[in-house]
């Protein structure tokens, strides 16, 4: 009975997406992976699932080595859709007030003052986040979580969409400290951008500065447009054989080891939906679960790129 209720309410759900409002927003889609695959060269998986993420309403984290265009793909992300857009350079010394704000008093009105900090933004680039303390890097929790921050007791509200792209150095560098689970658990995806390839990289020399590009950009789409896409995700249709499909690959996690949480398996149906969104499909197949598999996987079952695809490929789609 339970379930049959649930069936019936996503039929509904799914009932409700506009075939012309989801087709509206095809040529946007694709106008947007054009342009900043103009800026990020080379790199048009990663650039679709970075869209993937905003879309999916999830955080997404980049492990990279400094200097691979991490920032560059941050910026040209936030201009594209027409989002405001903050960056922090996470340092060792930086406090938790130094994100999230803190309360000053006003001598002129002789009262505190909220003085927000620069995660008030839609887009936030928390760069290097594993440079800061753990203490600071757990400031963002809340807010990564729940679209808010307290502080002194009174919570704010933070700008919709809110989207965080972390990026982290490699743990053999100095100065660096690892990220809890409990944080790595709230990014729906780790990507990494890599080294270009060499056409890539003499066209690289070849161009302007990406920073001139990037401020020749203008914005596709607008913020209540990110909004609604992101409303449209959650009405993707997924039927009971990816449902069975996404078992299956959590449960072959799980097989003597720490695997998927269940917020990982509804952070990887919502990743799918949004693949296939971006694929022009109003329903998710294999492929789409497939293509973000690894990236939203990896991360938290600690296992490596090549290690989790090789889990992947164990589990086979029925039907």
């Amino acid at each position: 009975m339970i379930w049959g209720t649930t069936q019936q309410t996503a039929s509904l759900e799914n009932e409700s997406v506009s075939q012309q409002e989801l087709t509206h927003y095809y040529p946007k889609i694709d106008a947007f992976l054009k342009q900043i695959n103009q800026i990020i060269l080379d790199k048009e998986q990663q650039t679709k699932l970075a869209l993937c993420s905003l879309l999916a309403g999830g955080h997404l984290l980049f492990e990279d080595l400094p200097g691979l265009g991490k920032t560059t793909l941050a910026s040209s992300l936030s201009r594209l859709a027409g989002l405001y857009f903050q960056r922090i350079q996470f340092t060792n010394d930086m406090l938790a007030s130094d994100v999230i704000g803190i309360n000053m008093f006003n001598q002129k009105e002789h009262q505190f003052e909220f003085k927000q900090g620069p995660i008030f933004s839609q887009i936030l680039l928390a760069d290097e986040i594993n440079r800061c303390s753990p203490k600071t890097q757990s400031a963002l929790l809340e807010a990564m979580e729940e679209g808010n921050v307290t502080v002194d007791g009174t919570r704010y509200e933070l700008p919709k969409p809110f989207w965080v792209i972390a990026t982290q150095n490699p743990l053999f560098q100095s100065g660096t400290y690892s990220l809890p689970e409990s944080q790595l658990d709230r990014f729906i995806m780790r990507l990494s951008l890599g080294y270009p390839s060499r056409s890539a990289e003499k066209l690289l020399l070849q161009q302007n500065s990406r920073h001139e590009l990037i401020t020749q950009l203008q914005s596709i789409f607008e913020q209540q447009e990110i909004l609604q896409l992101q409303r449209n995700v959650n009405q993707i249709t997924v039927n009971d054989l990816i449902y069975d499909y996404l078992l299956d690959l959590t449960e072959e996690t799980r097989k003597g080891r720490h695997g998927l949480s269940t917020r990982g398996l509804l952070a990887l149906k919502k990743a799918a939906q949004a693949y296939a969104l971006i694929e022009k499909r109003h329903f998710v197949i294999a492929d789409d679960v497939q293509a973000v598999f690894v990236a939203v996987v990896s991360h938290r079952i600690g296992l490596g790129e090549s290690e989790t695809l090789a889990l992947m490929q164990k589990v086979p789609v029925k039907g």
